[in-house]
């Protein structure tokens, strides 16, 4: 069996550290230097000949720096002679450039894959793609992991009979239906249109909310502009409380602040797949860790084991 080495660029230290620890093994040294000319330099300071090496980085502002860091340890990693570069990419922030709905633009979920693979990378692991449909982008093996056990944890145990779990739009209405078995829930869904990058319209929701309780699950929340759209038709059919519930928790533009200043909104959840830093914080947003989850899923690719076993549940 090849060692295994764990690398992390600078774009989330605090997860990287934390599923090295979970992993048991040692969080191995990175160096970055930037050059007069502004360019970056990276040197993995750890033996990697043979080794079965993981670079944790998720692509988060600033995502173009962050980027060209992983393609940098990417191609460090393979100069080096490592055994087997994974890509772990808790968020793949390209991942919404998914198809060409404009003339002349880019694909740039698959361009910025074709870039991973290009610069080393035999495997990527991530969570939450916000199209299913970037796993194929990837001409390597992905291991697509979803934090659905994690954020109904959160509510377990509570009473929840008079609840319901609602999807901003359809395209999401598959996970949310998945959640909402596990905590054993009726589904709804919103009737979205998307305008423009920050206007959506939401016309109506799809399934009885009237007067319940509701948990929003959705994949990120970047500026809020859906959920507040969402919100607004949820009070017309006058429900009890609304919880919020995502796996990736950008909260650009002062989004955060918009949505716990709702009073019908009790609180935010959201795991640590992008760092939340502290000025950032709300009493009612609380954060779970996917760190766990994370490591596994390294330890089963180490060992050569299932990782979708890690979705198993009654």
């Amino acid at each position: 069996m090849r060692e295994i080495a764990v690398f992390s660029g600078s774009a989330h230290p605090l997860l990287a550290a934390e599923i090295s620890e979970n992993l048991g093994v040692p969080l191995q040294p990175v160096r970055f230097r930037r050059f007069a000319n502004d360019c970056l330099d990276v040197q993995l300071q750890a033996n990697c000949r043979e080794r079965d090496v993981f670079l944790i980085q998720p692509l988060v502002p600033p995502v173009q720096e962050n980027l060209v860091e992983l393609l940098l340890m990417a191609d460090a990693a393979r100069g080096a002679s490592a055994g087997r570069v994974t890509v772990v990419m808790p968020h793949y922030a390209y991942a919404r450039s998914d198809k060409k709905d404009e003339p002349r633009i880019s694909i740039a979920g698959r361009l910025v894959a074709d870039l991973l693979v290009a610069a080393g990378v035999n495997r990527v692991l991530t969570m939450t793609l916000h199209s299913p449909q970037v796993h194929g982008f990837f001409s390597v093996p992905v291991d697509h992991l979803n934090a659905l056990r994690e954020l109904a944890g959160h509510f377990a145990g509570r009473d929840l009979s008079n609840t319901v779990v609602v999807s901003p739009d359809l395209g999401y209405a598959k996970s949310a239906a998945a959640f909402a078995r596990r905590l054993g829930l009726p589904v709804a869904a919103g009737a979205k249109q998307r305008d423009s990058d920050d206007s959506v319209t939401i016309t109506s929701i799809i399934g009885d909310v009237a007067g319940r309780d509701v948990i929003v699950l959705d994949d990120e929340i970047a500026r809020g502009t859906t959920l507040m759209e969402l919100l607004a038709r949820l009070r017309e059919q006058h429900v009890r409380s609304v919880s919020i519930a995502c796996t990736h928790g950008l909260f650009v533009d002062g989004a955060l602040g918009k949505l716990v200043a709702q009073p019908d909104v009790a609180e935010v959840i959201c795991t640590n797949t992008v760092p939340v830093p502290e000025h950032k914080r709300d009493p009612k947003l609380d954060v779970i860790s996917v760190a766990p989850a994370l490591a596994e899923a390294i330890r089963r690719i180490h060992d050569g084991e299932s990782v979708s076993a890690l979705f198993d549940h009654p």
